[in-house]
């Protein structure tokens, strides 16, 4: 599903289940000491998904241990992103000379909880969300809403390592697959705050990436 989303140069892995072996480098292991196999079973096939990115490349496999701010840490000259959710692992890589930056999404479909939009919205984008609902009200546009900002950041972060909130960006979502998000850092970097993405929603799964 998400190489629909997905521009040349990008290469990408993904999972609905847990099923394939997924062993994990000695430091990884270390890392999920401790959690719940649920979890542990996760990470491990979003790992592994990530690795066949990698390898897709021309790469070798190698563990991606968490950097600051929980984004994992990928080889020099490679960016990527990975997530997860029920029933999705997925992952995407490039050589950083074709892409500087590369963030992906996935939740389950089925609205926000109770509250949430309204800490991660302005009164301004609740009013554009409430215009994409009554004119398609089959698509979950708040989760997609959610999940575009998500992929934006994660997008963000591994270039400046700057750490913003729902609040730090404005998000325009076009009924057409993409959309467009400006972020607002608390200080100037020079890095372009304007990231462009595309989503995708499925029978159970919102799809959100962004490459540039």
């Amino acid at each position: 599903m998400i190489e629909e989303l997905l521009p040349p140069g990008v290469t990408s892995s993904e999972a609905f289940d847990d099923a394939a072996p997924a062993p994990l480098f000695p430091a990884e292991a270390a890392l999920m000491e401790g959690r719940r196999a649920r979890r542990r079973r996760q990470f491990a096939t979003a790992r592994a998904c990530a690795r066949r990115c990698l390898t897709d490349l021309g790469g070798r496999p190698v563990a991606l241990l968490p950097g600051p701010g929980g984004a994992p840490r990928w080889p020099s000259g490679v960016v990527g992103s990975i997530t997860h959710c029920e029933g999705y692992r997925g992952a995407v890589a490039a050589r950083a000379s074709t892409v500087s930056a590369l963030g992906i999404d996935a939740e389950p479909v089925g609205p926000l909880p109770k509250g949430v939009l309204s800490l991660i919205t302005s009164p301004e984008e609740r009013a554009e969300l409430a215009e994409l609902t009554s004119a398609d009200p089959s698509v979950p546009w708040d989760r997609v809403f959610f999940s575009a900002k998500e992929a934006a950041y994660k997008a963000w972060y591994p270039a400046t390592g700057i750490w913003l909130g729902f609040r730090d960006a404005t998000l325009a979502l076009s009924a057409a697959g993409t959309f467009e998000a400006t972020l607002r850092p608390p200080v100037p970097t020079p890095v372009d705050p304007v990231y462009r993405g595309r989503w995708l929603v499925g029978p159970e799964l919102v799809l959100t990436a962004v490459a540039r």
